[in-house]
This record gives structure tokens, C-alpha cells and sequence, in this order.
């Protein structure tokens, strides 16, 4: 759990009292690579901090798997548009490792920020840094090249090449995986 804290504490400082009450709702699971946290089409319930291990964000088109977001250790997953909705959603969340993570229900933290102002700043925060990083990946879909894609990805998260499939890497930077390939063997 101090993972937890600590990765929180970049967002805001919270009282000790706003600690102990987040820290008494945290449910720590313990789960094999493969598992679903959250299946498509459902609402999702839980918001996850990955204290270690690797999930995935998918959705299928088509019938096609598409990878959406990875998120890794001391980030958090969670299909954000059901979970502030509360209504079902496309994406589902797998496991790509065996993962340590702290579960969250809507409903404790609803509770908890309509009594700890910390907390509810700390929700606050956590949502807006998400909406940056989806606008930024739509930006980077629009407006950067697939190379462009790659190197960032290589620059943030370089660990992702040696944990995540290649295809799930292709799809989650909107590219084929023969375009990756080419990218690659460009490197």
C-alpha cells in the first residue's frame, strides 16, 4: 500500500485522516496474467491501482482486438467513462502479468469524497490527469507519425516492448503490426 501513497501524493497531500479512510476501503487482490478485471460491456465498479504488474484497456471492432491503454505499475486502470457514468461501456481490462493490485468500488469513494475534501480533491486531480493523457493520445493518433509514435512510446514507457506483445503494441499506437515491424527494423 505505501506504493499506493506515495504515487498519491503527487497528485495532492492528504490528511491522516483522509489517508486511514481511503487505506481502510483499499482491497488488495492478487491475480494471474489472463485474468479480466473488467468484461466488455459491463459497467465498471472498480478503479485499480497497479501496485505491480502490466493491464491492458481493449475493445473489439470488427471483431478485431484493439488495444486502447497499458497501464503499469504505481498507475492506475479503470474503464473511466463507465465508472463516472456508471453505465456499460465497450472496453474490457485484462491482465498482461501476474498483478498485485488495490481495488477501489465507486461507491466507497463517492462516500469517501462527500466527507473528506482530500480525497474528493484527490479524485478531482486523478480525473483530470486522465483527461490529459487521452487528449494527448488523441493528438498523438491525429497529428504524429507512426514513428513519431513509436519513439515516444520508447522515450515514456520502454519497458512496454519487452512486456507487452508486439501486435497489442501496434494496435495500442494505431498502427498494423507489419508497420511496426518496418519501424523497427528502421531503429
Amino acid at each position: 500500500m505505501d506504493n499506493f501513497f506515495s504515487t498519491v501524493s503527487q497528485y495532492t497531500r492528504l490528511s491522516a485522516q483522509g489517508r486511514q479512510a481511503l487505506a481502510a476501503h483499499l482491497k488488495k487482490l492478487i491475480l494471474p496474467r489472463g485474468h479480466i478485471l473488467v468484461k466488455p460491456d459491463t459497467t465498471c465498479n472498480f478503479t485499480y491501482f497497479i501496485d505491480s504488474g502490466l493491464t491492458r484497456t481493449y475493445y473489439l471492432k470488427d471483431g478485431k482486438d484493439v488495444t486502447d491503454w497499458i497501464s503499469d505499475e504505481h498507475s492506475f486502470a479503470s474503464s473511466i467513462i463507465s465508472f463516472i457514468t456508471r453505465k456499460p461501456d465497450r472496453r474490457g481490462i485484462e491482465l498482461l502479468e501476474d498483478s498485485v493490485l488495490y481495488a477501489l468500488h465507486y461507491n466507497d469513494l463517492d462516500n469517501l469524497c462527500s466527507k473528506y475534501h482530500d480525497i474528493e480533491n484527490l479524485y478531482r486531480k486523478l480525473v483530470s490527469f486522465g483527461l490529459v493523457q487521452l487528449q494527448q493520445k488523441f493528438d498523438d493518433l491525429h497529428f504524429a507519425t507512426a514513428l513519431e509514435r513509436y519513439q515516444v512510446l520508447m522515450k515514456t514507457s520502454p519497458s512496454f516492448i519487452q512486456r507487452v506483445p508486439l501486435g497489442m503494441i501496434a494496435s495500442y499506437l494505431g498502427i498494423t503490426q507489419e508497420t511496426l515491424s518496418r519501424i523497427r527494423s528502421q531503429i
